[in-house]
């Protein structure tokens, strides 16, 4: 099916590098456009906002992740981190799907906070200390590209991520993101940063701002578009002159 996609689109949008890397060969017009943000809304957690209830008597250190816990979720790691830091506090938001909640580790210093919606994840990112993505490695997160990554950053929020591959590159590769891939290697990551001075921080923040700076809805559809417009004029054979026949 996706070989027939292919013959009748003029253009293909790839949601990641990873993914772009794997079909390139596939199409003679094809572009990476892995997900933007809406950074306005994620700055609003660099401001100290009012903690939501389930998250105020949680103390700190406060380590956090939003999105679907299931099979891509790295399980052992976290049981590990929270067990070898009982007074690091790992806060999870987001519904359990696809794997057994029984199978989720429970510990005092875990916190599962359900569902939330994206309105409330500002609140939620402004109380916390670091931000994690411990995805497996396995099929599953072969080619995504977590929206979550730009989304943090964008927070002002420091970021440990296993090796996914669109984490690592451009993430990891600008020292954007810790990439920690087991229970070791993350403490480590945190406890360096951690161990950050202001001004260390305050630099890290400018590189931050400096690769976020084209990060928007508006650039990116801006950018598809004028591919799109490209493939229409390209349009000659089949359809009438400047009509898409297919768009992926």
């Amino acid at each position: 099916m996706e070989a027939e996609l292919f013959s009748k689109a003029q253009v293909v949008f790839t949601g990641g590098q990873s993914l772009y890397e794997a079909k390139k060969n596939a199409h003679h017009n094809i572009y990476p456009f892995p997900s933007s943000i809406d950074k306005a809304h994620f700055l609003q957690a660099r401001k100290k906002l009012i903690e939501p209830a389930d998250q105020r008597n949680i103390p700190h250190l406060r380590f956090g992740f939003y999105g679907v816990i299931d099979e891509r979720f790295d399980i052992q790691m976290i049981k590990e981190v929270a067990e070898k830091k009982p007074d690091w506090q790992l806060v999870l938001l987001g519904p359990v799907v696809k794997i057994n909640p029984d199978d989720l580790p429970k510990r005092n210093n875990i916190h599962y906070l359900g569902s939330k919606s994206y309105n409330e994840l500002p609140f939620y990112l402004s109380g916390w200390d670091l931000t994690m993505i411990p995805f497996e490695k396995n099929e599953s997160t072969k080619y995504i590209s977590p929206t979550k990554t730009p989304e943090y950053l964008a927070a002002g929020k420091p970021v440990i991520s296993t090796s996914i591959t669109d984490v690592v590159s451009p993430y990891g590769d600008k020292n954007l993101v810790y990439i920690a891939d087991d229970a070791n290697a993350f403490i480590a990551a945190a406890e360096k940063e951690l161990s950050k001075t202001p001004a260390e921080i305050k630099r890290w923040l400018a590189t931050v701002d400096s690769f976020l700076e084209n990060f928007s809805w508006d650039y990116t559809s801006g950018q598809m578009m004028d591919r799109i417009n490209k493939a229409m004029l390209r349009n000659t054979s089949g359809t009438e002159t400047g009509k898409l026949k297919s768009v992926a």
